[in-house]
């Protein structure tokens, strides 16, 4: 049987899993795609093979999975009946990496601890993503396990593209811009050689468009701006964030409202961006859906910011041969992709509406001069080929070892 990596996408009440197996010449193939959510209140595990069909789908009573290892523990035990025996590796995504790690990384305890210390800059999702890692730093010590961060794809960005306008003591101590959704962008910038060479090698500007939303500057493949900064709630609208915001209306919040650090802090992760703006939900396919001016206004503001901030990406790159939409709205949202490109057609975009409407790879005509491209994107594929490459670069060592 061959050997398999588990990727793992943890949250807060939810367990994202895919299950790669690695064949012949380190070809890695998907076997399974599901995930254990409900966590603490309905707890549902669902996973899909390679070919979509339904191999599980169990519930648990709230007191047997309570928390994270209670599902940690279900998940192995299902994969163990599945697969037979425990992957030979797992690899983790891991949102921020800050300055120090600018690759993919083998976990050990020193290394969590350095993370840990990002927790404040990625609340919702440091925390979690942290959690399995330790559990199954505990209980399986042995098994290889390889962090792949969010932020690394960006560490190569020009100095002017990373620095605030701040003392250099803070930026000494991190305070800078990362950028996010790197390992998202390092798929697309790797696919782009597959389907289009002739642009991947030129000025690529690609909008990440999903609950949490980015866009992404790549010259030859390489990141050389984001939209996103310190943290993820910088740049673009997102579902519950504001994106781009003067750092006034923080200050107004606390000394004129009242809030604490933590008050807003959960205000601007929770209770703004497009479900602050509609008052109706976070949700774009429930916002298209809707005929309350509300949700036009959150979905204009939207649209209107993913074009601003491509002209500002277009012009770090001296000009612009490709326009690229992934993630779930940017490969599912004809419409939003629509009103972006008509905000762009002074660039020399246009779009097919047939290509458009079915979400084809290609939705711009031959004529258009700068080409439009949707490409599903594939996070998970990335962190299983960086976890191994790591697993044959370490193949002969003795992990808990590196761990003592």
């Amino acid at each position: 049987m061959s050997e398999t990596i588990l990727v793992v996408n943890a949250g807060s009440s939810s367990i994202k899993f895919q299950l790669f197996a690695v064949e012949s010449s380190n070809r890695l193939a998907r076997r399974l795609k599901g995930q254990i959510d409900g966590i603490g209140t309905r707890p549902r595990l669902v996973a899909k093979d390679a070919k979509g069909a339904c191999v599980v789908d169990q519930s648990w009573s709230t007191s047997d999975v309570a928390e994270l290892p209670d599902a940690l523990n279900q998940l192995v035990l299902f994969l163990r009946n599945y697969v037979g025996r425990l992957p030979v590796a797992i690899g983790h995504r891991v949102v921020h990496g800050g300055s120090g790690f600018s690759a993919p990384t083998v976990v050990t305890s020193s290394v969590v601890q350095q993370l840990e210390r990002f927790i404040p800059l990625a609340p919702l999702h440091q925390p979690n993503n942290l959690a399995p890692i330790r559990i199954v730093l505990e209980r399986q010590p042995q098994l290889l396990q390889v962090a792949c961060f969010d932020t690394a794809f960006h560490r190569g960005h020009p100095d002017v593209a990373d620095r605030y306008a701040i003392p250099e003591t803070l930026y000494a101590e991190g305070v800078r811009r990362y950028g996010f959704h790197g390992l998202s962008y390092e798929y697309i910038a790797e696919k782009l050689r597959e389907i289009a060479p002739e642009i991947a090698g030129g000025r690529v500007v690609v909008a990440h468009l999903g609950s949490g939303a980015s866009m992404c500057a790549l010259a030859a493949g390489k990141s050389i701006e984001s939209s996103m900064g310190f943290t993820a709630l910088d740049g673009l609208p997102m579902g519950t964030r504001p994106g781009q915001l003067d750092a006034g209306v923080v200050l107004y919040l606390m000394s004129e409202k009242g809030m604490s650090a933590k008050e807003t802090e959960h205000f601007l992760y929770h209770d703004c961006g497009l479900k602050g703006l509609s008052g109706i939900s976070n949700d774009v396919r429930e916002l298209l859906a809707s005929s309350d001016p509300r949700a036009k206004l959150a979905l204009d503001v939207f649209t209107y910011r993913i074009a601003l901030f491509a002209g500002m990406l277009t012009a770090a790159l001296g000009g612009i041969d490709s326009l690229v939409f992934t993630a779930g709205i940017g490969e599912n949202a004809p419409l939003i992709r629509r009103a972006v490109v008509e905000r762009l057609a002074w660039l020399g975009i246009e779009l097919s509406d047939e290509a458009n409407e079915k979400s084809q790879t290609r939705i711009s005509p031959e004529r258009s001069r700068v080409a439009c491209y949707v490409i599903p994107t594939d996070e998970e594929l990335m962190i299983a080929r960086h976890t191994l490459q790591i697993l044959r670069e370490n193949h002969s060592v003795e992990f808990k070892e590196k761990r003592a």
